[in-house]
């Protein structure tokens, strides 16, 4: 990974945008779709800059860095402190697709393959779980248990599969219904090589729903980086023998 993605709460903040013509008027709907103040220049409390000129832009941005912003140089990627994705707008639902500014073609093609899978009322769904929080941690005290409910919910083909236009309508029942948790178990993944692309979609899946991954000392970095953040690691010589809750894997080269 070379760039750090991030969601920015822009609702009511400043953003200078410096620059005319087509690419200052793309980015500022983009900004404005965010809920920011653009101004044309530097002020007091800007928080995000962002330069369209075909002249200049690298004394501009200078200038702009200089006074503690962050700042993005249209078309000019080595000069940018940051840069902006093509977006999947599903609200609250948000997809951002980057490339570091090597392609911007590269990623609305990817959006748009993207547009056409997920269902409209994607955003409707996540409303709703949000709305559902309360009821969700009554019926689940623990918060492990209660994640392991809802990723089971939201599997392919499941009460609330994402790619299910009326899932949104079906938490009510899932909530009521018997959505028990699931069993711990032990999954083995036996790894191809040290090359992250090489590892299957089933394995792919499930290193991003473990809660634990047990592997021994020489597995690659690049394909630990492929589990769940907040998954657990475990240095091992040999599967457990017991599992913890939830889902372990063992990865075997």
């Amino acid at each position: 990974m070379h760039q750090l993605p991030i969601f920015l709460n822009l609702t009511g903040r400043t953003v200078v945008l410096v620059g005319e013509g087509e690419a200052a008027d793309a980015k500022a709907r983009l900004i404005a779709r965010a809920g920011a103040r653009i101004v044309p220049a530097w002020e007091e409390g800007a928080s995000l800059a962002f330069v369209a000129l075909d002249e200049g832009a690298e004394a501009v941005a200078a200038d702009l860095r200089a006074r503690g912003l962050l700042v993005n140089v249209v078309d000019r990627p080595d000069l940018c402190d940051f840069t902006t994705p093509a977006i999947v707008d599903r609200a609250p639902v948000t997809i951002a697709i980057g490339t570091g500014g090597a392609s911007a073609g590269l990623a609305k093609a990817i959006r748009q393959r993207i547009e056409a899978l997920l269902p409209a009322r994607l955003g409707a769904l996540a409303a709703a779980l949000h709305a559902a929080r309360g009821a969700m941690k009554a019926r689940w005290p623990a918060a492990a248990d209660r994640r392991r409910a809802i990723d089971a919910a939201l599997a392919p083909g499941r009460a609330l599969d994402p790619l299910d236009g009326d899932a949104a309508d079906k938490l009510a029942d899932w909530l009521a219904g018997d959505a028990a948790i699931q069993p711990s178990r032990l999954e083995t993944i036996h790894l191809a090589g040290a090359d992250p692309d090489d590892l299957t979609l089933r394995a792919a899946r499930l290193l991003g729903e473990a809660d634990h991954v047990f592997h021994p000392a020489d597995i690659p970095a690049a394909i630990l980086d492929r589990a769940r953040a907040d998954a657990v690691r475990h240095v091992a010589d040999a599967p457990p023998t017991e599992p913890p809750p939830g889902l372990s894997l063992w990865l075997s080269s």
